[in-house]
């Protein structure tokens, strides 16, 4: 039987610094840019006091403002703002490190930090990157200079509800949440609809709503052509936050409900040109793909906890070490493999993020969001396994880690599901083809 993590009254307990040093989220830094050792630096030293308040806000599912005034101070809101505007003008995978090395302190800060950076993502170097008009560059230029001024400058947060429990987050219909533009007094849009699971509930200064534009004749009956990107103003009139929050993991993203009634939103409120969000959606999939990030963190930290526990290298722990047993070697060493092998398709695929990928590099995508998702969770069930029952103690954080991890592959756009499903066809089938019907 394991000892006890709580010793009798006058035993030893150790306090030792740990000899293990975990790995870069990278792998190896000296392949990394200056700009990307920066940032993740700057991650790495928040995350100690982020790892410190993550049981609370897990026990209590309540939002993480602590973190967030610390990622403000540290610059971080803004870092994937161009440089023109103030930002760190960080590009995509350097975003993706970062965010993985945020993950292995907090999941789901990572999580609820994605919804704020992928705001400044999709208006940023993404929209830069697709097709416009002289005239609607200039007018994107205009219009996002205000949203990046409110991040930049005032440190304001944008979230980024997506989820409305239909087809239409997973790319496959509308949006349900539905735009009417509206003309005088500078002009404008309504809106009206819903977003379940909408991360930063309450804690959000304005709300990224991706919804349908409803053309004159076209009542619902719009495209998915016609997505519109709008930010709404937390405390707008209409605008509703209801529903409980107590789910199995990712807790502290306070996901609930948004309800919008008759909201109105100026044409600034644009935070993609009208259509560019299909054409974002169609050409750069990799937009799709920064959730996965987190559990890249959460997979590392799984391990990490791993080896720290087997070398009785956890504060606060009895100094009885278990690594030297074969079944614990064995264990870690399968552990290392699969993070291994996950960490080289999350690094590959984030360098190759690019406007229309070829098709191997959009399946490989596909195998690399799954690969992530369903590792993450294996690495941590592995790590529960390894580790023994007092692995589980809401003391320590595996038990969090394995919750959290068991989240990513329900996350829309690309549950797992729906990456095998992609993948299988695309595996299977060249563009255009059918099978004939037999009749």
């Amino acid at each position: 039987m394991s000892a006890p993590l709580t010793p009798a009254r006058g035993s030893e307990r150790t306090d030792k610094p740990s000899r293990y040093a975990p790995s870069h989220i990278a792998g190896n830094a000296e392949t990394l840019t200056p700009l990307q050792r920066e940032l993740i630096g700057r991650a790495a030293e928040l995350g100690p006091a982020f790892e410190a308040r993550a049981a609370a806000y897990d026990r209590d599912a309540t939002f993480p403002f602590e973190n967030y005034a610390d990622l403000r101070a540290s610059g971080l809101l803004g870092i994937c703002v161009p440089r023109e505007y103030g930002g760190l003008g960080a590009d995509f995978a350097t975003y993706v490190m970062v965010a993985a090395e945020i993950g292995r302190w907090c999941g789901a800060t990572a999580l609820s930090f994605n919804m704020h950076v992928s705001s400044c993502m999709w208006s940023g170097f993404i929209a830069d990157a697709l097709e416009m008009t002289a005239e609607q560059r200039a007018e994107h230029h205009r219009i996002r200079t205000q949203h990046y001024r409110r991040i930049v400058e005032q440190g304001q947060v944008y979230a980024q509800p997506f989820s409305e429990g239909g087809a239409a987050a997973a790319g496959a219909a509308p949006w349900g949440t539905v735009a009417r533009k509206v003309e005088g007094g500078g002009g404008g849009y309504v809106i009206n609809g819903r977003k379940i699971f909408a991360s930063l509930a309450g804690a959000a200064d304005w709300y990224g709503v991706l919804c349908t534009l409803e053309r004159p004749g076209q009542e619902g009956r719009g495209t998915r052509r016609d997505s519109m990107y709008l930010a709404v103003p937390a405390g707008a009139p209409g605008l509703e936050i209801y529903g409980d929050w107590d789910p199995l993991g990712m807790r502290a993203t306070v996901s609930r409900n948004l309800a919008f009634k008759d909201v109105f939103v100026p044409e600034d409120a644009r935070l993609m040109p009208e259509g560019l969000y299909y054409q974002a959606a169609s050409r750069f999939p990799h937009m799709f793909a920064t959730l996965s990030p987190t559990y890249m963190g959460i997979a590392q930290a799984a391990y990490d906890f791993s080896v720290k526990y087997l070398r009785a290298e956890l504060p606060g722990m009895p100094p009885v070490k278990r690594r030297m047993y074969p079944t614990k070697q064995i264990a870690v060493a399968e552990m290392r493999v699969k993070l291994e092998a996950t960490r080289a398709l999350f690094l590959q695929t984030a360098r190759e993020a690019r406007v229309d990928p070829d098709k191997d590099a959009r399946m490989r995508l596909y195998a690399a969001h799954y690969t992530i998702m369903e590792n993450a969770n294996d690495l941590a069930r592995l790590a529960i396994r390894t580790c023994g029952g007092q692995s589980m103690l809401k003391s320590l954080p595996l038990e969090r880690l394995y919750r959290d991890s068991r989240c990513g592959s329900l996350m829309l756009p690309w549950t797992a599901e729906l990456c095998l499903d992609r993948l299988g066809r695309e595996c299977l089938y060249e563009a255009g083809e059918s099978d004939e019907q037999i009749e």
